[in-house]
């Protein structure tokens, strides 16, 4: 993508995102992503005063990113299965979802985690809106079962819980790992899909 048209503002903000995520937020410097965006130390800082700002500015825009393309991947997958005719728990559409992002070369983790664990405790607000990623990221979860599905939510946070651990596994190693990585996760989501399904009696 050319971002070179682009106000200021978005052209650090976009540049920031790619090398925040990719590198670390640490890892990169403010003169890194001045240089890569094209704009001078007064245009940087009259936008984002500190590099905290940035890095607020970074989570907000990597969840509506990231939120999006969960959403869309979701109901993708969802039509694809109704075509099949499957009638596995929705459930299971998480892990197809994970695998389609684990095969993309530019997967490196979930930039919350990585943020959180990198900086959480030092940039204000940024364990917060960690919180409020995955509390979002649980709703979108809990969508896919029915309304009136038995403790609805408290499988939906053990199904994020399953999801959480498969990213940081993926992460860890190369292209088999993360298979292993999405294979375990269908199978957790496999136990908790019988585990929540109603006992059938004779």
């Amino acid at each position: 993508m050319d971002i070179s048209a682009l106000p200021a503002r978005e052209r650090i903000l976009l540049t920031a995102h790619d090398l925040f995520y990719a590198d670390g937020v640490r890892a990169t410097g403010i003169d890194r992503v001045i240089a890569a965006s094209g704009v001078t130390k007064v245009t940087f800082y009259r936008h984002f005063p500190s590099k905290d700002d940035l890095v607020r500015a970074f989570l907000d825009h990597r969840h509506g990113v990231w939120m999006a393309w969960f959403v869309d991947a979701l109901g993708r997958r969802g039509a694809h299965e109704r075509e099949r005719g499957g009638d596995a728990g929705a459930l299971l559409l998480l892990a197809d979802v994970m695998a389609e992002w684990f095969a993309d070369p530019a997967f490196r983790g979930c930039a919350f985690i990585n943020s959180t664990a990198e900086v959480g405790a030092s940039v204000q607000g940024a364990a917060q809106r960690a919180r409020e990623h995955k509390r979002e990221m649980v709703e979108v979860i809990a969508g896919l079962l029915p309304a009136a599905a038995p403790e609805r939510m408290a499988l939906a946070q053990a199904a994020a819980l399953g999801v959480d651990g498969a990213i940081v596994k993926a992460q860890m190693g190369d292209a088999a790992l993360a298979r292993e990585a999405v294979d375990n996760l269908r199978r957790l989501l496999q136990a908790l899909v019988r585990a929540s399904s109603p006992a059938v009696t004779t």
